[in-house]
């Protein structure tokens, strides 16, 4: 039987027919999906939208969120810029984008942000959420709290750099959220964005979305991101005149088709934007401050060595200052045979002295520390005598004397009430070999750091070993806060729980 022959140009199209199914196929399923948001910065106004809702593979827009909370904790004084972070094995492994550095290698955390911001490096990113948070699994749930009270209501993230994960996913709507949170929440670093080259430290780096900075009229940043599941992403913002607008692009085919893309949607932005507007900046989200491990930063931060938490707000956190009941007292002393060293002159000597210093180096408005001066000098030296028949202006704190003599022999100066609500936590500022010389620490302690202790209880404690002086009538948020703020002050701190 004679085999039947393959024609040769029937046999070429077979060809063809094979690779299209193999090949082209399979690359086009794999293509990200596109979606698109444009905004106007200025009210937050919606120009365009196109399956903006849609949860995207986000890439290295999720730097952006690590950025923003690198921001927040220097703001809040859990870190600084000078802060010496050390490169874990973790942090140092990662895939490039990265700046190249060792295991065990430390560099300052402005490095970081730059390497992070401009270069969009994941080795960058990894340190930053370590050293803030202890582990890149700790900052990935204060990420996500974060989303949450930004608005971000599609958005879980599981890294810090970006790189493709399961679940780690956001919107086009979300990331614009977040690029106009970083334009007015801490415009002091915007101008990281828009920088075509920085010096990261161990090198210098050149911006991944130079293209498009120095192509689009007005352009001045944000971020950039690309991984094979994601495509080409960018989250952009320009300025022309009165007008900004925000434009995020997710799935783009190549750097010059997204750029291309991202160009076309911001020119339909400003046509389509007002010319006048009202600047409405979105509402920043409020915090209670940080809560979990209460450890300072040391030198060199390193993985494991933080661990702090983020939660919202609930309640009020200010309200003004009641009015003193003309029949209540507003503070108590409480001595026995060594009450007369609380209003030594040496003590009131002391006390001025710090008052002076603090009025002269607290960075707070000099009317609201000398009010405190005032208050504080007046209850610390209040004579003990019996309570006078009319209260003297200004005087705060008063006791009988025989009813002094009947009180154990503990041994406690409380100079200033406070009106706890619940508040049972505290802190120790040391341990001191007078009663005066702690009296002396606390007063200069609540001037310099206000913010967090103004109205706290400052109370002096005898022990075999000394005088301790704490601060109470605190939360355990503003109580860690308070700690780690007087830590990067190089003052000694810790925490006292209830009870």
């Amino acid at each position: 039987m004679r085999a039947r022959r393959v024609q040769p140009a029937r046999y070429g199209l077979f060809i063809l027919a094979a690779i299209w199914i193999l090949v082209v196929l399979p690359l086009s399923a794999m293509a990200a999906p596109y979606a698109a948001y444009v905004i106007d910065a200025r009210t937050g106004e919606v120009l365009h939208a196109r399956n903006a809702d849609t949860r995207l593979h986000p890439a290295s827009l999720t730097k952006m969120m690590t950025l923003y909370i690198a921001f927040d904790a220097i703001k809040r004084g859990e870190i600084s810029l000078d802060t010496q972070v050390k490169i874990s094995q973790h942090a140092a492994s990662e895939p490039p984008s990265k700046l190249g550095m060792r295991p065990g290698q430390t560099i300052a955390l402005r490095y970081l942000i730059r390497g992070a911001a401009v270069k969009s490096a994941n080795d960058a990113a990894t340190a930053i959420g370590e050293a803030i948070s202890g582990s890149e699994a700790k900052f990935a749930r204060r990420m996500n709290r974060t989303a949450k009270a930004l608005g971000m209501t599609n958005t879980t993230f599981k890294n810090a750099h970006g790189l493709t994960e399961s679940g780690h996913m956001s919107t086009a709507r979300d990331m614009t959220t977040m690029g106009r949170h970083l334009l007015y929440d801490f415009p002091e670093y915007y101008n990281l964005f828009s920088r075509i080259t920085a010096d990261a430290g161990v090198r210098k780096v050149s911006h991944t979305n130079r293209r498009f900075l120095a192509s689009y009229k007005g352009a001045d940043g944000i971020k950039t991101g690309y991984t094979r599941a994601a495509g080409f992403n960018l989250t952009a913002s320009a300025e022309r005149g009165s007008e900004r607008v925000i434009v995020t692009v997710f799935g783009g085919t190549s750097t010059t088709a997204r750029n291309a893309k991202v160009a076309e949607l911001m020119d339909m932005g400003f046509r389509r934007a007002p010319s006048k507007a009202p600047l409405i900046k979105p509402t920043k989200p409020v915090f209670a401050d940080v809560e979990d491990t209460p450890v300072a930063h040391n030198s060199a931060s390193t993985p494991g060595g933080a661990g702090k938490t983020i939660r919202l707000v609930g309640a009020v956190t200010t309200s003004k200052r009641p009015h003193l009941r003309p029949t209540t007292e507003s503070a108590v002393v409480v001595a026995t045979a060594q009450a007369p060293e609380a209003t030594s002159p040496l003590l009131a000597q002391d006390i001025n002295a710090a008052i002076k210093q603090a009025v002269a180096t607290a960075p707070v408005q000099t009317a609201e520390v000398v009010q405190s001066a005032e208050v504080v000098q007046t209850a610390s030296l209040a004579a003990v005598s019996p309570r006078p028949a009319s209260r003297p202006k200004g005087l705060i704190a008063s006791i009988n004397p025989a009813k002094t003599l009947k009180r154990p022999q503990q041994q406690e100066v409380v100079s200033r009430v406070s009106t706890s609500g619940g508040r049972h936590w505290g802190v120790n500022v040391g341990r001191f070999p007078s009663r005066y010389a702690a009296e002396t620490v606390l007063v200069k302690t609540a001037l310099s750091e206000i913010s967090t202790l103004d109205g706290t209880l400052r109370k002096v404690v005898q022990r075999p070993q000394g005088f301790d002086a704490n601060f109470l009538g605190m939360t355990r948020e503003t109580a860690d806060l308070a700690c780690r703020r007087l830590a990067a002050r190089n003052v000694s701190c810790f925490m006292i729980g209830p009870g």
